[in-house]
């Protein structure tokens, strides 16, 4: 194994530029490293300079692994590696710099056949997965709308990041609910075997039990990547974990870079005891902590400090700032919604007027919901704005009614996409026909594609029903059979003939701006077709298709010496399901970016806003379940904060409308534990001696003490919420505010004098 004992961190150009910290961190030498790496820190900028360092020092590139979590990400990395590494010859080849799903992707279409993986499996996205699941839980016998696709899935998906396959899940299963699960679990996992497919859990899930199971596969794994690097290490689940930890068992060179305190996806797996107890994993760890902050200005930065001090299960870092004090942190505090988001578009106008341009700012909210308000602020004062909902494009209709065609001549076993396809656009072939197809296909064990080349000698369809699904079935597996015997190239030009030959890019004779709309998107796919390159065209690209390798390291080509069309569509294709949701925010766009917070995380802006800081929305009603989910909330607050570069606003609303009820809401307990030498307040509704709520009827409880009626307490009963329990009443702005535990929905808190209460 190679070491960077030879390396002096105070005279190598490589880290000329880099704080003692940083260095530190880049030059470590062999064995298990963690550093703790603040917001602005140089993360990005540590992990490209030790891939450097290592390639410098004689470790060849294929030798090297660095996973994170986006493709931005992956790609920024490749990036500054490349302008760090000189290109050389073939020996510095093979450098693996990708996301997690898109590496175990390669890895299963590396050893999938070890599993029962046939070439060119599809990969789920969530809306295949819903298509998928509603069939597993009409063929497991169970009810739609007692066992909700959502629900089920997300069991599913909880079971797989613990590495729960279905017989393990239903070996677990002690209760109705979980053995009825266990059985639409089974029956997903039927339907996905058939299709030749996997969801995006699989490829972790997968994977994972590969690398613990195949000692072969797992060897020679551990002996390809015998330096990794993990980034934002705090975001791993339960399955990255395992993978991470199997692959670096042998050569216990596993370099995390990742920061606790920034750790908020634990509502979708992610698991902060794989970083906080990283030195436990590995004993003997080095543990680098990186402060200092080369983003936000002071009062920022130590803001965000005072605030995520409160957090218990965290690891300690000084967070400094060397870029002046700045500007205090703004809190605002609004009557209501409109008000606040009135004076957001104030704000953000000021910072125009300022020099910063529109792509440099951003709004961030707790819920998608919150967005409208503030985009009609925005858009009354024609300041231009994009709200970042994730891969809209691939979302599209007749996006995914095209993805779908191409996913089915690249594996004609992909049920789902079959099924929808199957009749779009119509071509006779109704929901009764393919109902019969799917019996058959289930009777006799047949994929579905071969039940339909079966179903007219079958007898299971006729006349002109019989001969558009032998149509079908010819078109598909003509396209299907093309793919081998044409060269990557012409990707562009398949993609073309697809949506003729299927129809999907007609217009009809007087079609609609809608139409014409459709058929620009569809056109665009085209072009995204024309602009995919197979990796290896950039010697610092990911190779997705693992290179063969014996178990002492010698490499051959990563693709094959004459790749197909197949191999590029493919590839196409996995590079499509595997976008993540950051992916989609265009940093060079000339308007606001509106976003979630959670997709915020990685990004920065100039000027940022943060709204609706109030309790039961940040933190969110769920995090009543305990002080584990009041710290995630806490941190996702953090987050939103040191995005800032410049200048920064935090707001909440004394009035907020919710679900159509207009309730007084609570200013979020976060907002008390910011510092205040650090913010410049603004409470607008000091300024009110009346309310601005209308009551529904302001005579309701004339003279009647209202604490009288609904004593702390008492069970209620309302017309949308259900029952619940008042915990707390206090009288206020606009009314008296009672705080009410209901059995639905959690905590509400609502004007009692028009939330329409009755006694339970």
């Amino acid at each position: 194994m190679h070491t960077l004992a030879d390396i002096d961190p105070a005279t190598d150009a490589l880290f000329r530029d880099l704080t003692p910290a940083q260095r530190a961190a880049a030059a470590h030498g062999s064995g298990p490293a963690l550093v703790l790496a603040g917001p602005g820190s140089g993360k990005t900028r540590v992990i490209t300079r030790r891939i450097a360092a290592l390639i410098a020092r004689g470790v060849p590139q294929w030798k090297i692994l660095a996973l994170t979590f986006t493709n931005k990400a992956a790609g920024e990395m490749r990036e500054r590696v490349s302008q760090l590494v000189a290109r050389e010859d073939g020996s510095r080849t093979g450098l693996v710099v990708s996301t997690f799903h898109s590496h175990c992707a390669a890895i299963l279409r590396r050893f999938g056949d070890r599993i029962g993986l046939q070439p060119g499996f599809s990969i789920y996205d969530s809306g295949d997965q819903k298509d998928a699941i509603k069939t597993a839980i009409e063929e497991a016998g169970l009810s739609s709308t007692q066992w909700t696709p959502a629900s089920v899935l997300s069991e599913i998906s909880d079971a797989k990041n613990r590495l729960l396959d279905a017989n393990g899940y239903l070996a677990e299963a002690n209760d109705f609910w979980s053995r009825s699960v266990a059985k639409a679990y089974a029956a997903y996992d039927a339907v996905l075997t058939r299709s030749n497919a996997v969801d995006f859990d699989d490829l972790l899930l997968k994977v994972a039990l590969l690398l613990r199971n195949d000692e072969e596969v797992r060897t020679l794994l551990q002996r390809r990547h015998e330096w990794i690097l993990v980034d934002e290490y705090q975001d791993t689940n339960h399955a990255q974990f395992v993978i991470a930890h199997a692959l670096a068992e042998r050569s216990r060179n596993l370099f995390v870079v990742g920061d606790p305190d920034q750790s908020i996806y634990g509502w979708r797996g992610a698991d902060i005891s794989n970083i906080l107890e990283f030195e436990e994993q590995f004993p003997g760890a080095v543990v680098i902590p990186l402060g200092e902050n080369f983003r936000s200005t002071s009062h920022i930065v130590s803001a965000a400090a005072g605030l995520i001090g409160h957090n218990r299960r965290r690891k300690h870092k000084d967070l400094t700032t060397s870029l002046g004090e700045g500007a205090p942190v703004r809190l605002l505090k609004a009557n209501d919604e409109y008000e606040e988001a009135d004076r957001i578009a104030e704000f953000l106008e000021e910072r125009s007027r300022a020099g910063v341009p529109w792509r440099s700012m951003a709004v961030l909210y707790r819920m998608n919901a919150l967005s409208r308000v503030i985009e009609d602020a925005l858009r009354r004062r024609m300041i231009p704005s994009t709200v970042a909902r994730g891969t809209a494009f691939y979302d599209r209709k007749e996006i995914k009614d095209a993805i779908a065609y191409l996913r089915a001549c690249a594996n004609p076993r992909d049920e789902v996409s079959l099924h929808r396809i199957i009749n779009y656009p119509a071509r006779g072939i109704g929901d009764v026909t393919v109902r019969k197809i799917d019996a058959y296909a289930v009777s006799n064990g047949l994929p579905f594609i071969a039940a339909c080349a079966q179903a007219s000698t079958a007898t299971v369809v006729s006349g002109k029903t019989a001969k558009a699904v032998d149509n079908f079935v010819v078109m598909i597996r003509d396209f299907a059979r093309s793919l081998d015997e044409r060269v990557p190239g012409d990707l562009a030009s398949f993609v073309s003939e697809v949506l003729e030959t299927s129809g999907l890019d007609r217009l009809d004779d007087h079609s609609t701006i809608e139409e014409r709309e459709r058929v620009a998107n569809l056109e665009e796919l085209v072009s995204a077709a024309a602009d995919f390159r197979l990796p290896e065209s950039d010697p610092a690209a990911d190779a997705p298709v693992e290179p063969d390798f014996e178990v002492d390291g010698a490499a051959d080509a990563p693709l094959p010496a004459q790749p197909t069309l197949g191999d590029a569509l493919r590839l196409w294709l996995e590079s499509v399901s595997l976008v993540a949701d950051a992916d989609a925010v265009d940093p060079e766009q000339g308007s606001v970016t509106l976003m979630t917070l959670h997709a915020a995380k990685g990004l920065e802006f100039d000027t940022v806003a943060v709204i609706g800081v109030e309790h039961g929305i940040l933190p969110h009603s769920r995090s009543s379940e305990g002080e584990d989910a009041v710290e995630e909330e806490r941190r996702l607050l953090f987050v939103g904060m040191t995005r800032a570069e410049r200048a920064l606003s935090v707001s909440s609303a004394a009035v907020r409308t919710v679900r159509g009820v207009r309730q007084a809401s609570i200013e979020s307990e976060f907002l008390r534990e910011i510092p205040t030498q650090n913010v410049a307040r603004t409470d607008l509704v000091e300024r009110f001696s009346g309310s601005r709520i209308e009551y529904d009827d302001p005579e309701a409880f004339g003279d009647a003490d209202v604490g009288e009626m609904f004593p702390i307490g008492s069970m209620v009963r309302h017309p949308i919420f259900g029952v619940g329990k008042i915990e707390f009443l206090a009288r206020g702005f606009g009314g008296t505010r009672a705080r009410i535990a209901f059995r639905s929905v959690g905590l509400k808190t609502l004007i009692v004098e028009h939330a329409k209460l009755s006694r339970a």
